[in-house]
């Protein structure tokens, strides 16, 4: 069966499971619609949290990154898998044990003020609908590839398909979605990490491949890979920086506390009937991204390998145009790879040398999706990979979606507007509001400014500025008042806006940044993709200083706080 037709099969099976799980798991309540009704077993929360987690950027972006930026790019393994750490100690139980939907909903209860909780609502549309346009952006690339379409249609059947299990199931139909998902994406994933890591090592485990020798030969991988690099005059793989020392401990901060300060991912621990299970599904949720991370290096590595000696077959003889592989010409209709024959030698000369390079564009997002047609693996792979990544894409977006849409609902319209709605009109509210989430989310995608491809780190910037200290302190101090967490929130979240848009531009477009998008201009060298660290810094400062000099909060609210913090059934030194 040729590539195409398989293609449309296995992508078109996986969206009917989406379908009908969302039909037989649809919400009836509120309760269904934002916390799946509460009683999502640990295990499967774990594994849903997971998908919800591993966006396009962790299936077909983060392998490509690491394949070109090298030892640099361990910034994201390390921020996005330690930031699950910090979810699981320091966050998840107390908020499960407060008990109530949202996050804004606990930041208004804790610092007793609508103003909190709309300015918590403000933040998190923010950091989620600049995070939705990636994963939008993803699926138009996957389906334009894919299923041969162009890229606007291809975002319309994602749009349509998450329009269904979304709306109509809610968090209850995204959780058992999400199962399914990940299923399709791990499977998607270490199949042709498996098949390659045998082809180039003889170990059919991709983690221990990366450290292994080389088939017929007894030169270590790693150590292939850093020669044919630097062969080309690239800097050695496995010890390139990115930019310095302090710019990666700050990237991979800035990350670790967006992951564990990200809204959709703290609302999953809302769905999982009691504290202790809240605890326990942040692990299982670590095992199951685990799986895909510890592959993520072997995957980058040995698709650039591969890339490499696909252009470069012999050393110092590059590949010849007209003898280009049929995977080289698939990527080249979409734009996201291209040569010109510079020299007029009908030959494509790869090199770190701008002067001399001819590859005009290697997209790093086609690392993944190409790796499996590089290698040669059978149809059924590749086709595998294309479900992989849409159900990476198309679960991150449901769960961003859906956490846009109950701010708008449960916080802004039941918490403030109307009070007095009923369940009904406000599980309505919920429907409506998704489905102009999505529309909005759809429009972003086809019309993506600018920034699209810094989307990701941003949002995590963003979210480590403005609403990981906000919960952080709201659960670890009785001091810190209403209006020390509104000014640190604003603080957090203007400074990091502020720096990203100085050096990048007003919404990333190029000629309107103020100093210039250089590491000579950046904050002691630090990126703006890097710069929610210093954000959250700001955060809990202002926070701290504003508390200090109002009033303290009152005597229920710090008693909240005890409660939330202290374990059921233990007694504390003031009830003796």
């Amino acid at each position: 069966m040729d590539l195409q037709t398989l293609t449309y099969i296995v992508v078109g099976l996986t969206f009917a499971l989406y379908l009908g799980i969302a039909f037989w798991a649809r919400a009836g309540s509120t309760k269904d619609f934002y916390v799946a009704g509460g009683g999502i077993h640990p295990i499967q929360n774990g594994m849903a949290t997971a998908a919800d987690w591993m966006s396009a950027a962790s299936f077909i972006s983060m392998a490509g990154l690491i394949a070109f930026m090298g030892y640099g790019g361990s910034v994201f393994l390390m921020g996005w898998t330690g930031g699950y750490v910090l979810l699981a100690m320091l966050l998840a139980p107390y908020l499960r044990k407060y008990g109530k939907f949202t996050v804004p909903e606990f930041i208004g209860d804790r610092f007793y003020s609508k103003t909190a909780r709309v300015v918590a609502v403000v933040c998190l549309i923010i950091c989620s609908v600049t995070y939705v346009i990636g994963q939008m952006k993803g699926v138009g690339v996957a389906f334009s590839r894919f299923l041969e379409v162009d890229y606007d249609t291809g975002l319309y059947v994602g749009m349509t398909i998450v329009f269904f299990y979304a709306v109509l199931g809610g968090m209850k139909g995204i959780t058992y979605t999400q199962i399914a998902q990940y299923c399709v994406l791990i499977l998607a994933y270490t199949i042709p990490a498996i098949f390659i890591s045998l082809q180039l090592t003889g170990n059919p485990i991709p983690q221990l491949g990366l450290g292994s020798t080389m088939v017929g030969t007894d030169v270590y991988l790693l150590d292939r890979l850093d020669q044919v690099v630097m062969d080309l005059g690239f800097n050695q793989y496995t010890t390139d920086v990115r930019l310095s020392g302090l710019n990666m401990f700050a990237y991979t901060m800035s990350l670790m506390i967006g992951t564990a300060g990200l809204p959709h991912v703290i609302i999953r621990f809302f769905t999982v009937p009691k504290v202790k299970d809240a605890r326990s599904s942040a692990g299982w949720a670590l095992v199951f991204i685990a799986i895909l991370y510890t592959t993520a290096p072997a995957v980058a590595a040995m698709a650039r390998l591969n890339l490499i000696e696909t252009l470069e077959p012999e050393p110092g003889q590059f590949l010849v145009i007209d003898e280009r592989p049929q995977w080289f010409k698939n990527w080249e209709k979409t734009g996201l790879l291209g040569f010109e024959d510079k020299n007029g030698d009908g030959r494509i000369q790869y090199s770190a040398d701008p002067e001399v390079n001819e590859m005009t564009k290697i997209d790093r997002d086609i690392m993944v999706l190409a790796n499996p047609e590089i290698a040669k693996l059978p149809n059924w792979v590749i086709a595998l990979v294309a479900a992989g990544g849409l159900a990476a894409a198309l679960s991150t977006a449901a769960g961003l979606l859906l956490a846009i849409a109950s701010a708008i609902s449960h916080d802004l319209l039941k918490g403030i507007i109307a009070p007095n709605i009923t369940e009904k009109t406000e599980l309505m509210a919920s429907r409506i509001a998704m489905a102009f989430a999505i529309a909005g989310a759809g429009y972003l995608g086809l019309n993506p400014p600018g920034f699209a491809a810094g989307t990701v780190a941003l949002a995590f910037g963003l979210a480590a500025s403005s609403i990981f200290p906000a919960l952080m302190m709201g659960i670890f101090s009785k001091r810190i008042t209403k209006e020390g967490a509104i000014a640190g929130m604003i603080a957090g979240i203007s400074v990091t806006l502020f720096y990203v848009f100085q050096h990048k531009g007003i919404m990333f477009i190029p000629g309107t940044s103020f100093l210039g998008d250089t590491p000579a201009n950046w904050f002691m060298g630090i990126e703006p993709n890097a710069f929610g660290v210093v954000g959250a810094i700001v955060n809990f400062v202002v926070a701290f200083g504003v508390s200090k000099v109002t009033a303290e909060p009152p005597v229920e609210v710090q008693e909240l706080v005890e409660h939330i913090r202290i374990p059921a059934g233990a007694t504390t030194a003031h009830d003796h």
